[in-house]
């Protein structure tokens, strides 16, 4: 290896929370010598910031390290996050693995130091117990980063979750609920919006839980105001912190947009209830309709999980049917996974709750998806002929010489135009037309 320049790629899986860590943690390698690759340069050191949330998470995690470690064979490899958190073992049991660091040992640059230094076959594996946590580490989108256009920045504003939902492994890999403090995240988005960034991202495990020395959520909404950029976007927020006094934040920001992710998990009240969440079907309903009160365009979207253990035929149905009643954007649907050190995991163990067959979930999981997308397109179709700010993230050139650019309004409608230049990191205002391919608009430009 080199001596002199030290020189890291990093592959991220899994969340936006991962994506603005690792983000973080090269800019603080770049600021103590190293400089940033990507894997096709043979770099010096590869950080795989991995994933645990489902089995299936997991699963990918393995395929991915063992294809970088056999295309990679002359770099180091340190995987690092939840996967490495939670199944230390199972990750040692992988040849060509260097380092293995939980979520507080990633943030260490130390140890990448002694990783390039180390004599190769030396594994170093530090991995601090989630219960211990006490620190809560800054993650934001890269600003040393050159040669390509800034649209959207993500700024981590807490970490950890002190919910202990049945199915959840999150406060065994994150730890309890830290938030950082206020100055700095004001800091932070300061610099991101001088480095050209048009949106930030507010993200966490549990985002709404923002509380830091008597500043709560809200409060850090009023002061993100001041902050010279276009957009502010919150990534997720349970919905009991969706109350009259955020939305109506919200409703009167010109900079926070229109677009709630809230978490809905089931439709069903007897599901909600085994699953351990803070509200029914009732209250979660009212959220939504006060939210479109306040904000008639506003996408609201949620996650719902398909196959949990004990769910019923019935069960299932009234989720169909409650989804299906709610004017909702857009649905991520994912199947339940038993996760090891879980309540669910012990209700399951001790035959409590039934496992359902996989082919079952399997189609449970495709309703729900085409339910999904039949919502994403009324939503969509709710909005031809109107016209919208777009924020352009991507721009192509087609055999003509013709741009087709896309990105996101401000309520998160995508939208592709054709363009004579490339467009991304701008922001235009757009007339939508028409339904396009995999529910995308199509529109052209007004400027």
């Amino acid at each position: 290896m080199n001596s002199t320049i030290k020189r890291v790629a990093t592959i991220t899986l899994g969340c936006k929370l991962n994506y603005a860590e690792t983000s973080s943690i090269v800019d603080n390698l770049c600021n103590n010598g190293w400089r940033i690759s990507t894997i096709d340069e043979n770099p010096d050191l590869i950080i795989i910031h991995t994933c645990a949330v489902t089995n299936q998470a997991e699963q990918k995690c393995r395929q991915r390290i063992r294809k970088i470690i056999r295309e990679n064979p002359s770099s180091r490899i340190a995987v690092v996050g939840c996967y490495a958190q939670l199944n230390t073992g199972a990750l040692e049991g992988i040849e060509g693995i260097d380092a293995i660091l939980g979520n507080e040992e990633k943030f260490e640059l130390r140890l990448y130091d002694d990783l390039f230094q180390a004599a190769t076959g030396n594994r170093l594996v530090r991995v601090t117990p989630a219960s211990s946590f006490e620190r809560v580490h800054q993650g934001y989108s890269i600003r040393s980063e050159e040669g390509r256009q800034r649209t959207r920045a993500f700024l981590k504003i807490q970490d950890g979750c002190d919910y202990g939902c049945a199915y959840c492994t999150i406060p065994a890999a994150r730890g309890r609920s830290r938030s950082i403090p206020a100055s700095l995240l004001l800091e932070r988005a300061e610099e991101l919006a001088s480095a050209g960034y048009r949106e930030i991202v507010l993200t966490g495990v549990n985002a709404g839980d923002y509380r830091h020395e008597g500043v709560v959520f809200r409060d850090l909404l009023r002061m993100l105001e001041k902050v010279e950029v276009s957009r502010v976007r919150i990534s997720s927020v349970e919905p009991d912190f969706l109350d009259d006094g955020l939305v109506s934040i919200v409703a009167g920001s010109e900079k926070i947009v229109p677009h709630f992710h809230v978490p809905l998990q089931s439709g069903s009240d007897a599901i909600l209830g085994a699953m351990r969440r803070r509200y029914d079907t009732k209250g979660y309903r009212e959220r939504v309709m006060k939210v479109l009160e306040f904000l008639p365009g506003c996408a609201v979207g949620a996650d719902v999980m398909v196959g949990y253990p004990g769910e019923t035929e019935n069960d299932f149905t009234d989720m169909c049917r409650f989804i299906e009643g709610l004017p909702i954007a857009y649905l991520h649907v994912f199947s339940c996974s038993v996760r090891p050190g879980t309540l669910l995991a012990m209700q399951v163990g001790n035959r409590e709750r039934v496992a359902l067959h996989p082919r079952e979930i399997s189609g449970r999981q495709k309703v729900l998806a085409e339910l999904g997308r039949k919502k994403e397109e009324a939503f969509n179709s709710r909005h031809l002929g109107s016209e919208g700010l777009v924020l352009f993230e991507e721009s192509s050139m087609d055999a003509n010489g013709r741009f087709l650019c896309s990105g996101y309004t401000r309520n998160y409608l995508r939208v592709a135009v054709e363009s004579d230049v490339g467009l991304s990191g701008q922001e235009l205002p757009v007339f939508i037309e028409r339904q396009g391919d995999d529910l995308i608009l199509q529109g052209r430009l007004l400027s």
